[in-house]
Parts: C-alpha cells; sequence; structure tokens
C-alpha cells in the first residue's frame, strides 16, 4: 500500500464536503474542521458568528494510487458552486467560502491549472475558490464528524447533503466505493417500529 496523501476543501457547509469524500474509492478518512482564520482553536459558534475568518473545511486522506488529487478536484468543483462569494446554497457567511488549502507546490499548481481549465472551457464563468497554503488546522467537534452518516434524515442533510452525495455516486460511479452507500431513507413504518417500540 503506499502513503496516504492529504488535501484540504471548503465548500459550503462542511457536512456536506466531508459526506461526498467519504463516498469515494481510496478516501481512507474525511474529517471536518477549520482553517484560514486568524484565531487560534476556534468552536462552531465562533466560526459561525464570522468573528474568526475560518472556513468550515474538510481534510481528506487518501491513497494517490487509488484516486488522484486531479480526481478529488473533479469530485469538488462538481458539487458546490465555486462561483459564488461566501455562499453556498441556503449557507451564507465568509465560513462557507469556496476555497482549496493546498499543502505542497504539486497541489498549488494542479488546482490553479485546474480552475483555469473550467473556465477556458466556459463551464463556470467568473470561479472565486481562494488558493491558499493550509494554515493552521482545527478538528470540529465530535458532532460534526461523520454528521450525514448519523443524521441523514434530518431536514438540513435531506435537502443540502444528500443531493450532493448522490450527484457523487451518480457522476463517478467509477469512483465509489464498493463497499459505499448512502445512509438509507427511513420508511414511516421503521420510523414508527423503532420510535414506539
Amino acid at each position: 500500500m503506499s502513503d496516504t496523501r492529504t488535501a484540504t476543501f471548503a465548500g459550503g457547509c462542511f457536512w456536506c464536503i466531508e459526506a461526498a469524500m467519504k463516498e469515494l474509492d481510496g478516501v481512507h478518512a474525511a474529517e471536518s474542521g477549520y482553517t484560514g482564520g486568524h484565531t487560534e482553536d476556534p468552536g462552531y459558534r465562533a466560526v459561525c458568528s464570522g468573528s474568526t475568518g475560518h472556513a468550515e473545511a474538510v481534510q481528506v486522506e487518501y491513497d494517490p494510487e487509488t484516486i488522484g488529487y486531479g480526481e478529488l478536484l473533479e469530485v469538488f468543483f462538481s458539487i458546490h458552486d465555486p462561483t459564488t462569494v461566501d455562499r453556498e446554497g441556503p449557507d451564507v457567511g465568509s465560513q462557507y467560502r469556496s476555497a482549496v488549502y493546498y499543502h505542497d507546490e504539486d497541489q498549488q499548481e494542479l488546482v490553479e491549472g485546474f480552475i483555469e481549465a473550467l473556465e477556458a472551457e466556459g463551464v463556470y464563468e467568473g470561479i472565486v475558490t481562494e488558493v491558499e497554503p493550509l494554515g493552521e488546522w482545527y478538528r470540529a467537534g465530535e458532532k460534526h464528524q461523520d454528521y450525514f452518516e448519523k443524521n441523514s434524515n434530518q431536514p438540513y442533510c435531506a435537502a443540502q447533503v444528500r443531493p450532493k452525495v448522490e450527484k457523487v455516486r451518480e457522476k463517478f460511479t467509477e469512483k465509489v466505493r464498493a463497499d459505499g452507500g448512502l445512509p438509507q431513507e427511513e420508511s414511516l413504518a421503521d420510523r414508527v417500529r423503532r420510535l414506539f417500540r
């Protein structure tokens, strides 16, 4: 087995990016956290206030022999809108900005070239994704880890996270984990049995 590498992405709520990346074969872990800010050890409420300057982000540990950084970029840019400043869907604020935090010069060159290609091909017009070196990384609290897996029927997850996960499963079929899969939506009958028995 090869050494794992790390990639860091921000593109709206970290629950969405984390869940989508975890669908991919070769991704060993995806961790929600914060980076790109100016305060130490920020908490969720502080980040959501916009006062810390941090973005909600996801660190992805991956096997480059199974999935390449370029393929992670393809997924990342397909599951969020990189043309909106400080916004993704209903989530508004600098913590929801589009950003790629590179870990080395190779990643920097790849992401800059990828953005140029997207614009040259007319895929997106006016990409605002920030490309910055990774600064200090702060892991989000435990309740934010694997959020979709633990809360797939929660309204926000059903409306915002699930469509991104489904898009990955449909658009990147050859890269989806064989053992993966969406958490199943609970039927009314199953919910009643679970709640009342």
